[in-house]
């Protein structure tokens, strides 16, 4: 299942997440463990929870001192719990893991980053939880490393230039990685091969445009996308299909004024069928932190109030369709809850802890939580205006529409996300069912076509 942690506007110069350490988790990619930093009064250790039994459980893995605020920590797929830790410009991995009533090290070396500025945080954990990875970024170039499941300790597998961050798995193999790099003034996404170390353009809305990947679902192909082409200036979150000659689409839905949205969650296995992928979103605003359900082919937003004590942005959503949110309270020290108000995506019927018990609800949001329609139907009426630059297609904008105040309608601009047939592969075409009449086609290539992926395309 496609499952991470993700914080709005993702990392800063320290290479820590936003947020307090005990808010941020990390699950593994089939959800079956997470880890986070705790608190015991002043003191912080990590703590592995256990996702996949009949309930929830954590696993405290203390040191033999406290751990610093901004120490990442991430689950692997046998149980133990990979460290970060730093010491000047050293960078220091180990395993934990139980040991009857104490914690197990494995120290696993170190990384160095002696030029100044760099800083070194952790990759979303791969598929399969047998190795880890981490991203170097220094003043002109970023390294991959591979710093857990290696024979020989920290493995350097390859260099990119230009500052990157973030980072999606594109396939189940971990050998396509999708990193933002920033290079030239435009941040732009890339693919690095990790097997041979090529690093190709994956992602272009338009020239002058920042374009990052946010999320990716092997099984379907479904791409969560943000970019500031429709609207110059003001990022937009958009979906795009893997091998699809369909352009890259910009819900009015997703765009809410003063709100900050960010998928963490798609569903897994709807293979061919990314339409059908409920995708599951952070919603920062002035009421606070809540949840959002959304699927392409229901072009409607779902808003669900978020359970006490969520670790935001922490989640996943099942095979079926079901939303779990870890969260911990004073009384449910581990819980997963499954929102009430999810049935229409997700098939949950109710919000239940660790124990059963219902969970107490946030009041972001607020009661009665209204569903955000999508504007306009089949046939779209609006006015099409061209993003300009060689290669890239024009945008259709619609007028705005119910829910949303002034904001610019549901754009298909921007270039067509698509396989490559790099190898001598062909490409696959995985597009969306349509809504109402096809529109005419008005887009072109763009360098997303050069991706060296369709031999990961399912057929």
């Amino acid at each position: 299942m496609t499952a991470c942690a993700i914080e709005p506007s993702s990392t800063g110069e320290s290479g820590e997440y936003g947020g307090a350490p005990g808010t941020r988790c990390a699950l593994t990619a089939d959800g079956a463990y997470a880890a986070r930093l705790a608190l015991d009064g002043e003191s912080w250790y990590p703590e592995r929870w256990t996702l996949d039994g009949p309930e929830p459980y954590a696993v405290p893995l203390p040191g033999n001192q406290p751990e610093e605020p901004g120490t990442e920590v991430q689950p692997m797929g046998d149980g133990r719990v990979l460290i970060h830790r730093t010491a000047d410009r050293r960078h220091l991995f180990a395993l934990l893991y139980p040991t009857g009533p104490g914690t197990g090290e494995l120290p696993l070396g170190a990384v160095e980053c002696p030029e100044p500025g760099a800083r070194l945080t952790l990759l979303p954990p791969a598929p399969g939880g047998a190795q880890a990875y981490a991203l170097a970024v220094g003043p002109r170039s970023s390294v991959v490393w591979l710093v857990a499941g290696g024979a020989f300790g920290p493995e350097r597998l390859a260099e990119v230039p230009g500052r990157c961050s973030g980072g999606v798995w594109l396939d189940g193999s971990r050998r396509m990685l999708a990193l933002d790099r920033e290079l030239g003034g435009r941040t732009k996404t890339v693919v690095v091969d990790l097997e041979r170390g090529e690093v190709t353009p994956l992602l272009q809305i338009a020239e002058e445009s920042d374009d990052r990947l946010l999320l990716a679902d092997p099984d379907s192909g479904l791409l969560l996308i943000s970019s500031d082409a429709p609207c110059s200036g003001q990022e937009r979150l958009g979906w795009g299909v893997l091998g699809s000659t369909l352009p890259v689409r910009f819900p009015e839905c997703l765009c809410l004024p003063d709100c900050v949205l960010t998928p963490f969650a798609i569903q897994p296995g709807q293979v061919l069928m990314p339409e059908n992928c409920t995708v599951a979103l952070r919603i920062d605003g002035a009421l606070g932190t809540w949840v959002g359900l959304w699927r392409p082919a229901e072009r409607q937003l779902t808003h669900l109030p978020a359970p006490e004590g969520w670790l935001a942005g922490a989640g996943l959503v099942t095979r079926d369709g079901v939303l779990r949110l870890p969260y911990t309270t004073p009384g449910t020290p581990c819980g997963v809850a499954e929102p009430t108000g999810a049935t229409g995506a997700t098939g949950a019927t109710g919000a239940t802890g660790a124990t059963g018990g219902t969970v107490a609800r946030g009041t972001a949001g607020g009661g009665g939580v209204p569903v955000v329609a999508d504007a306009g139907g089949a046939g779209h009426a609006g006015a099409s205006q061209d993003a300009g630059g060689p290669g890239i297609a024009g945008a259709s904008q619609d007028a705005g529409g119910p829910g949303i105040a002034g904001g610019p309608g549901d754009a298909e601009p921007v270039g067509p996300v698509r396989a490559g047939t790099a190898g001598g592969v062909p490409e696959v075409s995985r597009g969306p069912a349509e809504q109402g009449p096809p529109k005419p086609a008005r887009t072109r290539p763009v360098p997303l076509q050069q991706a060296p992926l369709g031999r990961l395309v399912t057929k």
